[in-house]
């Protein structure tokens, strides 16, 4: 797997190639590009899918131990990210993790075209739900996260309510899911990356102002919300859709927080007929 060496340290990522529109996709906390891997498949050889392993407990790469992994840390990488590459007209997709957006509150939007937000945190709610706020308050006991962790070995705590059942109406395959866990299970130095981060959320005020920002970027924004989705508040897909100059919602029947898992096919087209429906106009700098 290719990587890029940035400030807080290497990021393994996957690109499909090719000359067609860029989408890059990210991934939520103790999960990696792998959660998108039918969606991207489902697209086809017409767009250029990159996909990085974001450094939030799935990564198998440390970061530096001074890194900045806080949630604002760790948005505004992304913008790193995507200069390194030196990607152009980039459709940003995010699921369930929602630190992307500090791009649009900072204004560094130059790379971007489109923004897909796909039932993801918003507004004040990080870390979303009771899955969220056990991760965090495990980051503040000493062995906390590594007992976490470990009982995310075993499919009844996979998919029981309160922790990952909750994230997906549908279980996801046990080899996708061990290769989302083990890397924080059996390394204490990806476990003190992710503490860190989950150590570093701001308070809540700080967030709705981060949020109230965003709507200065006025490039065409899809919100895709699920409507059964039990961590992300459904208000919050028409809040946002409704924040943005150029924002539409469309909601997802039949679904948890990782529409990538439990509606690929329907996540797809959507995704497609967005671009289509949106062609870049503007001209480089």
């Amino acid at each position: 797997m290719p990587e890029v060496e940035l400030s807080a340290g290497p990021i393994e990522y996957t690109d499909t190639g090719g000359d067609g529109p860029v989408l890059v996709f990210l991934h939520g906390v103790t999960i990696d590009s792998t959660v998108w891997r039918t969606v991207v498949a489902e697209l086809g050889e017409h767009y250029r899918c990159v996909l990085p392993t974001w450094p939030l407990g799935s990564h198998r790469k440390p970061m530096r131990p001074d890194a900045d992994l806080s949630l604002r840390g760790l948005g505004l990488l992304v913008g790193e990210f995507l200069e390194r590459l030196d990607l152009h007209d980039v459709t940003l997709v995010l699921n369930d993790w929602g630190g992307g957006q500090l791009l649009l509150t900072e204004g560094r939007t130059e790379r971007l075209a489109r923004v897909v937000l796909t039932a993801c945190e918003a507004f004040d709610n990080y870390p979303p739900g009771l899955p969220g706020r056990l991760l965090t308050l495990t980051t503040k006991v000493p062995g906390g996260l590594k007992v976490l962790l470990s009982l995310l070995r075993f499919r009844f705590f996979q998919r029981a309510p309160g922790a990952w059942g909750w994230m997906s109406k549908r279980p996801v395959p046990a080899e996708v899911m061990h290769r989302w866990f083990e890397p924080a299970r059996t390394r204490p130095e990806i476990r003190r990356d992710l503490a860190r981060y989950g150590a570093s959320l701001p308070p809540k005020r700080t967030l709705l102002d981060w949020a109230a920002r965003m709507r200065s970027f006025t490039g065409p924004v899809l919100v895709v919300w699920a409507t059964e989705d039990k961590l992300m508040p459904r208000e919050h897909g028409r809040r946002l859709a409704e924040l943005f100059p150029d924002g539409r919602l469309v909601e997802v029947e039949d679904s948890y927080t990782l529409i990538p898992e439990d509606q690929p096919g329907l996540l797809a087209d959507t995704i497609r007929k967005f671009i289509v429906d949106t062609p870049v106009t503007r001209a480089r700098d």
